[in-house]
Formats: structure tokens, C-alpha cells, sequence
């Protein structure tokens, strides 16, 4: 439950922010080459555990870096919190513990450990380049999130906790600022889609 839901929260929220110097040689906005080079970064974190973990083709969260089935019969939910009885905020609290207590400390945010909702499952495991990133553009696929929005949600603890997930466990590829680097210019050339 945690670390796909952090994923899918970096990848909307990147397209509101104020744009980076993100420009053709020229000095205007990107090229769609440029935004097709730049999606294949936000690809990369995307389809990285920590968000892959969240957005699983099924109903039940992978953990690990390995990206396993999570244990305790997890379940998404009916809103994307799990189920009764059996909520993510259950074991990934808000106030838990380090993650440098060890390998089986379950890590919490403050805004609370989620996966998309059922009907809007915007799943990044085993999806072609072109199909995520069209689905992740899409609205109606992606929790109603226009490109600001999905910017916005990029600042999510939930998303923001991949890059410092403590003990045991692999941050995405590249650093937190050069995803955000690469996500303004995807959307700064009209959020290119490769074929």
C-alpha cells in the first residue's frame, strides 16, 4: 500500500509547479523529443518499487523491493484504504517509528498510506511506455487530476517518502529533484506520449 500510492502522488503532482528551465536551445519550451527523453525518467520511478508497490494490477499491495504479494492477505478497499479491520493506517501510522528500527518497521506519512481507489487503479506494473503514460494523463484514469493537480501531488509525504524509505529499501533511480526536473519538462512539451 505504500510505495505505488507515493509514486502515482509524484507523478501527478509535477505538472503544477512553476516551470524549470526546461528549454531548447532556442530558449523556448521543450521540444517533444525532449519531453519524450524526459518521460522515459519519470517512467523509471514510476515502474520502481516504491510506486509500483502501491499500483499493482490486482486488488493487493506488493512490498519489497522485490515487489511480493503483501502478506496479511492485504486488500486495497472499497476507497483505496484498505479493508475493514484491516485500514493501511493500521500498521503504516502516522506516528510509527523510524524506519532506521529495522527491516520490519512499517513505514507511516502524515497524510496517511493509500492506494488509488477501485475504480481509478492507474496501475504502473508491467504497463507498456505509451499506455502509462497516456492512463497517467488521463483524468478519468487517474483520479480526476488534471496536470497541475497531479504536480501538486507530487509534494504528497506519501510520494515524497520514496526517496527516503529507510532501512532495507531501494529509492528510486534518480534523485527527487531530477524527477521533478524531468517531469516539468515532459509537461512543459505537452506531456509527449512515446508510440
Amino acid at each position: 500500500m505504500k510505495r505505488s500510492g507515493i509514486c502515482f502522488v509524484l507523478v501527478l503532482s509535477a505538472c503544477g509547479a512553476k516551470p524549470a528551465a526546461s528549454t531548447s536551445g532556442t530558449g523556448g519550451p521543450a521540444s517533444g523529443n525532449q519531453g519524450l527523453v524526459a518521460f522515459e525518467t519519470v517512467r523509471g520511478v514510476l515502474q520502481h518499487a516504491r510506486c509500483q508497490n502501491c499500483h499493482p494490477r490486482g486488488d493487493t499491495p506488493l512490498q519489497g523491493d522485490d515487489g511480493r504479494p503483501h502478506l496479511q492477505n492485504v486488500q486495497r478497499g472499497p476507497d483505496g484504504h484498505g479493508m475493514v479491520g484491516e485500514r493501511c493506517t493500521t500498521c503504516h501510522g502516522p506516528m510509527n517509528p523510524p524506519d532506521s528500527y529495522g527491516p520490519h518497521t512499517p513505514p507511516g506519512v502524515t497524510t496517511g498510506w493509500r492506494m488509488p481507489k477501485p475504480d481509478q487503479r492507474l496501475v504502473f506494473v508491467g504497463v507498456a511506455p505509451g499506455a502509462l503514460c497516456e492512463q497517467v494523463k488521463d483524468p478519468a484514469r487517474n483520479g480526476g487530476k488534471d496536470m497541475a493537480a497531479l504536480r501538486a501531488h507530487l509534494d504528497d509525504p506519501l510520494v515524497t517518502w520514496a526517496w527516503s524509505p529507510g532501512f532495507g529499501r531501494t529509492p528510486p533511480p534518480v534523485s527527487r529533484q531530477a524527477f521533478l526536473d524531468a517531469w516539468t519538462t515532459w509537461a512543459n512539451a505537452g506531456a509527449p506520449c512515446p508510440k
